[in-house]
């Protein structure tokens, strides 16, 4: 039995880097671990403990303890920005490219225009004088107001009102149309048009979109894809093996967001949910590489909720720890982040940091692997496990395990 599992703990930052002072002033300050910790200051996380997170943080915090026996750590963004779905590409070994940066205003009419001729009814709909596109009644197209400002749109549905598979149909309609990062199209159950229209908020007088959490589209029955501009998924860690004939699993958030065609892709967001999904899954795998998202501790970030943020995490460190008993002495676990989002920052939006890596396995070298330049060092420590090709980007790190 060879498995290598990596569970990213989606904005789980440890320090903002030299760079934010030039292109996000706003993240200048942030540290996710450490304000978490000083905000709960009771917070004990045993097993990330153990793998060494605050040997990545640098240093002792009340409760949490640097471990002398970790092998561990850190690693800076390569893509722009601090963004779930590019940071999960970087992981997966793409080499980022510099996204457009539009408000949606700049489209809406090519947009509206698309959908119209492909027999949509198709209407605006105005707050603080801005503009977003209401599509047949129950969906919206508009600015992602909790992503970077400008980097993202969003597709956002009552599906009670209209199945899922039409409203892929007109997320990719609007991929179509447009030049930036991400497009994500996505909806649930119980909630109505009517909720998701009160949603709408503006910002900076030059963006309107939907307030997700508030949309209540994440209640009940929540699907989600985010189409991506311009990734090749031919040189991504998922494709690479799965061509290969090796298993790939992915839970959670990175579902989502990261092709894995010849594999199994199994969405969802409740933190507990998606770490048995894991369990469950390391159980039954002989061989073969588990991928696993929690974006709950994200949206606490987006939330600016220390608590509901530390009670997922102690979630998650449960799980890991029942994941580190089911090892076998071949297996390898890597727990990181794919950007911050501090809560205590003073804005709601992801925060541009280092994040840790911490790597678990028998008789691995004992300490500090270094600063990587990029996530991809993950996916290429992945490929160079199971011996298969490198993806795109990245640099492994097994040699230094």
């Amino acid at each position: 039995m060879k498995r290598f599992i990596v569970i990213v703990l989606d904005s789980f930052g440890i320090g903002y880097m030299e760079d934010a002072a030039l292109v996000r002033k706003q993240d200048v300050g942030a540290n996710t671990l450490k304000h978490i910790l000083r905000e709960v200051p009771n917070l004990k996380l045993k097993n990330l403990e153990k793998m060494g997170i605050m040997n990545a943080l640098g240093k002792d915090y009340k409760e949490m303890k640097k471990s002398k026996a970790a092998t561990f750590g850190k690693s800076a963004l390569m893509h722009d920005g601090a963004d779930t779905f590019l940071g999960h590409q970087e992981i997966m070994g793409t080499r980022p490219q510099k996204p457009l940066m539009e408000p949606f205003s700049k489209s809406i009419e090519k947009v509206k225009s698309a959908l119209e001729k492909e027999g949509y009814n198709v209407e605006y709909k105005i707050k603080d004088n801005l503009k977003l596109l209401f599509v047949n009644g129950c969906v919206t197209v508009g600015d992602n107001i909790e992503a970077d400002l400008g980097q993202v749109y969003n597709i956002t549905a009552a599906l009670d009102n209209i199945d899922y598979s039409e409203v892929l149909k007109i997320g990719k309609i609007v991929r179509k149309s447009v030049k930036v990062s991400r497009v994500i199209t996505f909806g649930g159950r119980r909630t109505s048009p009517s909720n998701i229209l009160a949603a709408m908020e503006a910002k900076e007088g030059k963006y309107l979109g939907i307030n997700a959490p508030e949309s209540g589209v994440y209640n009940c029955d929540y699907h989600c894809v985010h189409l991506g501009y311009g990734i090749d998924e031919n040189v991504q860690v998922p494709t690479i093996l799965g061509k290969a004939g090796i298993q790939v699993s992915l839970f959670g958030k990175v579902a989502d967001i990261v092709s894995n065609e010849y594999g199994k892709s199994v969405g969802c967001v409740d933190t507990e949910e998606v770490m048995k999904l894991t369990l469950e899954e390391l159980n039954k795998m002989e061989e073969g590489f588990i991928c696993t998202n929690v974006q709950e501790t994200d949206l606490a970030g987006h939330a600016q909720d220390a608590e509901k943020y530390a009670e997922k995490l102690k979630i998650a460190d449960k799980y890991i720890g029942l994941i580190i008993d089911k090892m076998t002495k071949e297996d390898r676990l890597i727990v990181m982040a794919d950007h911050g989002n501090d809560p205590t920052i003073g804005h709601s939006h992801h925060t541009r940091e280092y994040v840790p890596l911490l790597i678990y396995g028998e008789n691995l070298k004992v300490g500090f692997i270094g600063s990587r330049k990029t996530l991809s060092d993950v996916g290429a420590t992945v490929s160079d496990f199971f011996h298969v090709k490198s993806p795109e980007n990245g640099q492994s790190f097994l040699e230094l395990i």
